[in-house]
């Protein structure tokens, strides 16, 4: 079956399908000319794939991302990172990448952080002087943190497939790394900025005014503290810490900041179906997709292969980053997770490198697929959004391309950026 499988996924992509739709479309080809099973065992995986209790987690954290959205939470984010960073050179830019910073521990989406405070920041950017394309593909560099600065919807999925990591430890696991990524970023910004003349007009504010600003934006701020701090000392599941985000979003927007309305929330509770709906539907597609692979035996078979060759692990990490870089120009995140983690994490097991960190390089390189074409969710969501050809965006591309592969490199290369914090803090 693999020999249709894959072939008839590639022409599906090709054609333009959405990837859970071309998954499915895929396996159903697969199983109508390859094999005796019934149609009906792929509805029974993609259920398979969406029945478990951890998943509960996914739609919550996104509906607590859209009422913080809704509870004028950006704008005291970005009002928070202006006042930082906004009188630097390239100031307005270093506030969108910051601002993605900030946001990234409350939405746990990378979709997410580009479509919220990063069409906000390309406006302002653009406003500041800044050419509206370079904004937008600042934008989409920046919001690469989205999942791997805790929480992250892509470390729950990863979790599930593979018993040797928890979420809370890939939750503590990643804060590093997202801030190297983050500071990358910001570097690349600087040095454009400086090339190109992005001065910002804007003094340094007073200090009284930087703790105001700071004072408003501390409720937004401890949602990230509420959901890491409550699972690393046990309090709540990561599950039980998506529903308490959702009441807490709720309190804030509408007690503290008092920008949420009721008259809000069915417009809100929509946006966040239709996300998570779509990332679900995507799941189960990959569940689907993923039997065929088992019952086929490549896990296995690409398991054994690869341990005959009697790979270092230096050389393993760098063949994997190969790979999965040329599978995340086609696939997003989430699929890919579903469908390589559980050939590549044993034999990374075997091959004595530490789970949290094989974890966080899979996420990492897999997120940064978002920013290449042709699949490149990041590309065209700011696309659409600030309706900006692919084309333009993607020749504004290559400085943060470096500040992200040298990213990915360190992040590979140094262990302990992965396997500090979670052995800090008792994982």
């Amino acid at each position: 079956m693999a020999e249709i499988l894959f072939p008839a996924l590639f022409v599906l992509l090709a054609l333009g399908l959405p990837v859970a739709f071309a998954m499915a479309i895929s396996v159903f080809i697969a199983l109508s000319f390859g094999s005796s099973y019934p149609h009906l065992v792929v509805v029974k995986e993609m259920f398979a794939g969406l029945d478990s209790f951890p998943l509960l987690a996914v739609p919550f954290f996104i509906l607590a991302a859209e009422i913080m959205t809704g509870g004028a939470v950006t704008m005291a984010l970005l009002r928070l990172a202006q006042s930082l960073v906004g009188h630097l050179k390239g100031g307005l830019g270093h506030a969108n990448v910051v601002s993605s910073a900030m946001f990234a521990g409350i939405s746990g989406s990378a979709l997410a952080d580009a479509a919220g405070p990063g069409t906000m920041m390309i406006r302002m950017m653009e406003r500041g002087g800044y050419d509206r394309a370079y904004a937008g593909a600042l934008t989409i560099a920046s919001s690469v943190v989205g999942p791997i600065i805790p929480p992250s919807i892509t470390m729950i999925i990863y979790a599930m497939q593979d018993q040797a990591v928890s979420v809370g430890s890939l939750f503590m696991a990643g804060v590093l790394p997202g801030l190297l990524i983050t500071a990358m970023v910001l570097l690349a910004n600087a040095r454009v900025s400086h090339r190109r003349g992005y001065a910002s007009g804007a003094p340094m504010p007073p200090l009284r005014d930087i703790l105001r600003i700071f004072i408003y934006a501390i409720p937004a701020l401890l949602l990230i503290v509420l959901i890491v701090g409550g699972i690393r000392f046990g309090i709540f599941t990561p599950t039980e810490a998506s529903v308490i985000a959702v009441f807490y979003a709720l309190v804030v927007g509408m007690a503290v900041y008092r920008s949420l309305r009721l008259r809000d929330l069915p417009a809100i509770v929509l946006r966040a179906a239709l996300t998570a709906g779509a990332v679900l539907l995507i799941l189960g597609a990959a569940r689907a997709f993923a039997w065929i692979l088992i019952i086929e035996g490549i896990p296995q078979f690409l398991a054994q292969t690869i341990i005959a060759w009697d790979l270092s692990p230096i050389v393993f990490l760098l063949a994997v980053n190969l790979l999965l870089l040329i599978f995340g120009l086609f696939m997003d995140p989430l699929p890919g997770v579903m469908i390589l983690v559980p050939i590549l994490a044993p034999i990374a097991s075997a091959l004595g490198i530490a789970p949290d960190h094989f974890a966080i390089v899979v996420i990492v390189n897999l997120t940064l697929g978002l920013t290449t074409p042709p699949v490149g969710s990041l590309i065209f969501v700011v696309s659409s959004t600030m309706r900006i050809k692919p084309s333009t965006l993607i020749r504004e591309m290559p400085p943060f391309f470096v500040a992200l592969f040298l990213s990915l490199m360190v992040i590979t290369f140094v262990p302990a950026l992965s396997t500090w914090l979670p052995r800090l803090s008792g994982f």
